[in-house]
């Protein structure tokens, strides 16, 4: 398993290794033993994820689950291509309102580390993508939340996309109107 740091030093990429041949491949996505051997520790996963978009530009966030509920989450794309985003959201943090994103696709195998306290979202890049992912908490519709997506400075990849969003999505406050509930 490599991994990889991004610009903000607790959003982290993972790659794991695959093995392949004429049939395909084989990855092992998730290793407690093998992560903590690398220096990398995180919490446990309560639940799994899995969303198919189908039409390239769908924009899925940004979304978060608030304290006492917060998620952090494993993200990885089954099937496609997406780009994925996660936005520091914790009060006091140097990197507070800043973005890392990455492309995440069947291809390239990598999967995305956001911790709890992060927006998350992303936008597919073809067609039939599916995401899948690991959360570190139960869903709690009560403390689900959102931030508009295109709020934060994101430098989302449009072009020749117009952005296909849900109703929740499209009425989220701009980040600058938003209270963090993460202290």
């Amino acid at each position: 398993m490599q991994i990889s740091e991004t610009a903000i030093a607790d959003v982290k990429i993972l790659t794991p290794a695959r093995f392949g041949d004429h049939r395909g491949f084989f990855s092992e996505s998730w290793n407690r033993t093998t992560l903590a051997d690398a220096g990398l520790t995180l919490p446990d996963f309560v639940q799994d994820n899995h969303s198919l978009s189908h039409n390239r530009g769908t924009v899925r966030g940004l979304h978060f689950q608030a304290p006492p509920h917060a998620q952090g989450k494993l993200v990885r794309c089954g099937r496609g291509a997406m780009f994925d985003v996660a936005v520091d959201i914790r009060a006091g943090s140097p990197t507070y309102g800043q973005w890392v994103g990455e492309e995440l696709s069947y291809k390239n195998g990598r999967q995305l580390w956001i911790p709890a306290g992060f927006l998350h979202g992303f936008m597919t890049l073809e067609p039939d993508t599916e995401i899948i992912y690991k959360c570190t908490d139960h869903y709690a519709p009560e403390c689900d939340r959102a931030v508009a997506w295109d709020s934060c400075g994101i430098d989302w990849p449009l072009e020749g996309v117009t952005p296909i969003l849900s109703e929740k999505d499209a009425s989220a406050p701009a980040l600058a109107d938003f209270t963090t509930p993460f202290q």
